[in-house]
């Protein structure tokens, strides 16, 4: 079963238990500014879950696009590393306002999971809170899950809240195991972090609030909040132990390899099978978060999607790849998920011309970041990277912290965050000390008519660099060119002769 027949028969099925498809919200929560990106299936009615506001429907199922990488949920550092980390995934939901509760949540669940998917039920386990008897005795008693495989779990694994106060209570949750063969143990064991049992579907029980002194205060309209990874589920169900290897990522994966030089492709595909999984991720989130209108800058969201592209371009740059790569693989997102997500079609251009220029203005600096930190690597003795290095990256090649950690993650190395630091602040210190123009024009009247003459155009610098004329030279304690084209120049840049 492909993702996208999973996706619509969930949407289905919930529907004929006359629940409301809601369409996916966008990836900015604009009635939530506590959050930088939407990370979740119920933060489009969190406000009904508070009682804040109230809808035409008690039942609603979902198709969330969600994004983690930033603020408290990021999974960014663990792209490429993990079986099941994304940047974009896709949270199917399924979602009750004060209507059913724990019986008939459990029940949809497990008829949804093993009668409309036919997944075998022995392959299941669940989890409940510890205090939570009757989602254990709904299980046991009424769905006929072993006793052995109902684990009970403390609040670290199975109970959500949406903040330090509020709406809060325990969840139980559904877990795939993949077979002995996988490392890993049974959720709540010493080894749960393997990946052999994976969780599929979280249903959380808000029946409580918390209030400022932490008592949990029973809720006069409790609620149900689900969520299932439709990667995790596509890999379910197409019998592969990695997300990346689903219908999903793998024709993104295939493009991306034919774009390699024949000396890549020619390698052992593993060699560089990691760096291909990071490209193929972030191109997904880079398309939805365009899409949703978020342009790449320097601070807030859009530092976060330039941080996302600039990752990929390192990679695709690992792999040599030609420039421009990463813009050609919009297509490729559009055809896969252009059918659930028409919009994707309509903001094609834009994205791949953001891209696009995201790419001819980061390539430079990338080249000769990239070739400065190699050479620096080879004078390195121990596992740390000195601050001194990190910040030379950064001031002199505008060359990421965060792209340096990458680096050092794959080759076991550590950064010198605090040396990092103290230079920056150096730096920012000689700034403020030197933010005060020497040249006193008042005693150099023949220097104020020359600026007063010379007119420049100013450039909107969309590629690394242009050619300018030189119209006049005053010297001083600081010297003056003055150019017949302006911009906002970069911490970088190179005067040919």
């Amino acid at each position: 079963m492909n993702s996208a027949e999973i996706r619509q028969k969930f949407l289905g099925y919930f529907a004929s238990k006359k629940h409301t498809i809601v369409p996916s919200s966008s990836l900015v929560p604009h009635s939530d500014p506590t959050l930088l990106f939407t990370n979740a299936g119920m933060v489009q009615f969190k406000h009904f879950f508070l009682g804040s506001e109230t809808s035409d429907y008690t039942r609603a199922v979902s198709a969330q696009c969600c994004v983690r990488a930033g603020g408290k949920h990021n999974d960014l550092d663990n792209v490429g590393y993990t079986a099941r980390h994304h940047t974009f995934f896709e949270m199917l939901g399924n979602f009750s306002f004060g209507d059913y509760f724990k019986e008939e949540a459990i029940t949809m669940a497990w008829d949804f999971i093993t009668n409309e998917l036919n997944i075998p039920r022995d392959r299941l386990t669940v989890t409940v809170h510890h205090s939570d008897q009757e989602s254990e005795n709904i299980w046991i008693k009424k769905i006929g899950i072993p006793k052995e495989r109902v684990i009970q779990c403390g609040d670290n694994d199975n109970f959500w809240s949406m903040g330090e106060t509020g709406p809060c209570g325990p969840c139980t949750e559904i877990f795939y195991d993949h077979g002995a063969d996988i490392p890993g143990g049974a959720p709540g064991s010493s080894e749960s972090d393997g990946d052999r049992y994976i969780e599929i579907w979280n249903i959380v029980f808000m029946q409580y609030n918390r209030t400022i002194d932490g008592h949990l205060h029973p809720l006069p309209m409790p609620s149900v909040d689900t969520g299932m990874g439709l990667e995790r589920l596509s890999a379910v169900m197409q019998g592969v132990h990695n997300n990346y290897e689903t219908d999903l990522f793998k024709e993104i994966i295939h493009t991306a390899e034919q774009m390699l030089p024949h000396t890549e492709q020619a390698r052992d595909k593993n060699e560089h099978l990691s760096s291909l999984r990071v490209i193929a991720d972030h191109i997904r989130s880079t398309t939805f978060l365009i899409k949703d209108n978020i342009t790449p800058s320097n601070e807030g969201r859009g530092y976060v999607l330039r941080r996302i592209i600039r990752r990929a371009l390192r990679h695709g740059h690992k792999l040599n790849m030609p420039i421009h790569f990463f813009s050609r693989l919009v297509p490729v997102v559009i055809k896969i998920m252009g059918g659930a997500y028409p919009d994707l079609k309509k903001a094609e251009h834009a994205i791949e011309s953001t891209l696009y220029r995201e790419e001819d203005a980061f390539s430079l600096t990338l080249n000769q970041g990239m070739k400065l930190l190699e050479k620096e690597l080879l004078s390195i003795h121990g596992t740390v990277i000195p601050g001194d290095i990190i910040f030379k990256l950064y001031d002199t090649y505008g060359f990421p912290i965060d792209l340096t950690a990458d680096i050092a993650r794959e080759r076991l190395l550590q950064l010198d965050e605090i040396g990092y630091k103290k230079c920056m602040a150096e730096q920012q210190e000689r700034s403020r000390q030197s933010s005060k123009f020497d040249i006193d024009y008042n005693q150099n009247e023949q220097q104020m008519e020359i600026l007063r003459d010379k007119s420049s155009t100013f450039l909107e610098v969309t590629h690394g660099e242009t050619e300018a004329q030189i119209i006049a030279y005053i010297p001083g304690e600081k010297d003056i060119l003055v150019l017949d084209k302006n911009s906002l120049l970069p911490r970088r840049w190179r005067a040919s002769r």
